[in-house]
């Protein structure tokens, strides 16, 4: 699988360091004229309800833009690249505008931070992202890797049937998505307007995860399919016609495809639920699909003998 390279390493890197070179610059030109402690939460009519202190806010916020980029550097693909950007251009324009609202503050509590501050930040942001999309362009397009043409085959007379089925789960996953599901109505009735909002966040999380969690792999005469082990939808199914070839790789759910569930890359695409054995299959229009499965061999086997009998391979 494909890695990213130092070029596209750098460039998502960049605006993080724009991002933070920025928010201290303006930090130390007005330092002795923010209040201490600082507001820095704001209620839904954009009043002051939260506060920290200046060397605290200072050492939050650094770290917050440093983690930001650490994590973009490390998982960033090339079509991904604008997402980096956009983060970024986000969160420090959201820090500056935060830092700009405290300045000659004699109260803290007095502060108010408008709803359009949200807007100005999602503005810089956008801008951002057309900056990083034009970046793509000084990145090498990514390609598949080609896996191996002649694939394994399990010996089957012409009248003989056969299938494979296997469950499999993740367990992060599978705690992860509970907890996102478990935290939506806490936030949705105890955090203020309009952060309750994000509480929705724990829906779009929880449904899908729990749904991806743990699901049922099946290879028989109508190709892969791969659904959640308790319902039939959704499904993703490669017919047998469009099955190129099937092979074995290890993968590594973070390096190759950027963390756990349902993944999409360029050229390829996932349901990963852990690092190790994956079943790989190449498809006719040049992607790759992969799923992680225990006995992905014997999958791969029978997925090329089908497809062969079937008249693609």
């Amino acid at each position: 699988m494909n890695r990213a390279t130092p070029r596209l390493r750098g460039l998502a890197a960049l605006p993080f360091v724009l991002a933070l070179a920025a928010h201290l610059l303006v930090l130390a030109l007005g330092y002795d004229r923010l209040p201490d402690p600082l507001a820095t939460h704001f209620g839904g009519g954009g009043e002051a309800d939260g506060f920290t202190g200046r060397a605290a806010f200072t050492a939050i916020s650094t770290a917050l833009l440093l983690s930001l980029g650490a994590g973009w550097t490390l998982l960033v693909r090339r079509h991904a690249l604008w997402g980096a950007w956009a983060t970024a251009g986000f969160m420090g324009a959201l820090l500056v505008l935060l830092v700009r609202d405290n300045l000659d503050a004699a109260d803290a509590a007095q502060v108010a931070s408008p709803l359009a501050n949200l807007t100005a930040a999602a503005a810089v942001g956008g801008l951002f992202a057309l900056a990083g999309r034009a970046m793509t362009r000084l990145v090498p397009e990514e390609k598949a890797e080609a896996g191996t043409t002649d694939g394994p085959r399990l010996s089957l007379r012409a009248s003989e049937v056969a299938g494979w089925s296997r469950a499999t789960a993740s367990r992060p996953l599978t705690a992860l998505a509970l907890l996102a599901l478990a935290a939506t109505p806490a936030v949705l009735l105890l955090a203020p307007w309009p952060a309750a909002l994000l509480g929705l966040l724990g829906l779009v999380i929880g449904v899908p995860g729990l749904a991806l969690a743990r699901v049922r792999v099946t290879v028989d005469r109508r190709g892969l399919t791969v659904r959640p082990s308790l319902s039939s939808r959704p499904r993703i199914r490669v017919p047998l016609d469009e099955v190129a070839g099937a092979d074995v790789r290890d993968v590594d759910a973070v390096a190759d495809f950027g963390g756990w569930g349902y993944r999409v890359r360029a050229h390829r695409t996932g349901v990963v639920l852990r690092s190790g054995e994956a079943l790989v299959v190449r498809r006719t229009g040049g992607r790759e699909f992969a799923v992680t499965v225990p006995d992905a061999g014997t999958a791969a086997a029978l997925l090329n003998t089908l497809a062969e009998r079937h008249g693609k391979v």
